[in-house]
């Protein structure tokens, strides 16, 4: 029976230095770019309370309200927490934990994010047109969200109508005589170079 140690230990053997390096890199990329929205969103939010308008909710919509805070700075903090990792690992020989994490809290941080920013337009809407506005508001921000971060990217993914990258330290495919590869347009071309 194989241990989950010994599983991560062949996985990192199959995986070279620069998948790793590059997967750490594109990773922290995209969190740059989450991590100022919902830094953003976060701050937004604790200002609410000293507006003048906040002493008009209901009992119910302080509460969620206080949901949709909560959300958000579990968000921050799940975005965030890569870097965190990355600080105390850093120079420990630790890439693959650090990368395998820093997947799991940005997936876990963008799930919280879309349910916090679902709940926050129910509640904005709540207040300006009410109930059944609210429900179907947040409904509709619900199924865009799934269908631009979810449904989108993995269709695409299974559609096979892109190449797969090769990870950069494969080696060359070899064609077989009479099994030429066939050319790619030059906008394939542009995607595989990078």
């Amino acid at each position: 029976m194989t241990t989950e140690a010994e599983t991560a230990e062949s996985r990192y053997t199959r995986l070279s230095r620069a998948t790793l390096n590059r997967n750490w890199d594109e990773l922290m990329q995209e969190l740059r770019a989450t991590q100022t929205g919902v830094q953003i969103l976060t701050g937004f939010l604790l200002t609410v309370p000293f507006s003048s308008r906040f002493a008009a909710l209901s009992s119910g919509q302080r509460l969620l309200y206080l949901a949709v805070l909560a959300g958000a700075v579990t968000a921050t903090c799940l975005i965030l927490a890569p870097v965190a990792f990355h600080r105390l690992l850093f120079r420990k020989g630790r890439r693959m934990l650090l990368v395998e994490t820093a997947n799991r809290l940005a997936l876990a941080g963008l799930g919280t994010l879309l349910l916090t920013l679902c709940a926050m337009v129910f509640l904005v809407v709540d207040v300006v047109f009410g109930g059944a506005g609210a429900s179907v508001a947040a409904g509709t921000a619900l199924v865009l969200f799934l269908a631009l971060w979810v449904a989108a990217p993995l269709g695409l993914a299974r559609s096979g109508r892109y190449p797969q990258n090769r990870p950069p330290d494969a080696p060359a495919p070899c064609s077989r005589p009479g099994r030429e590869r066939p050319e790619l347009s030059g906008r394939h071309e542009a995607r595989l170079s990078r």
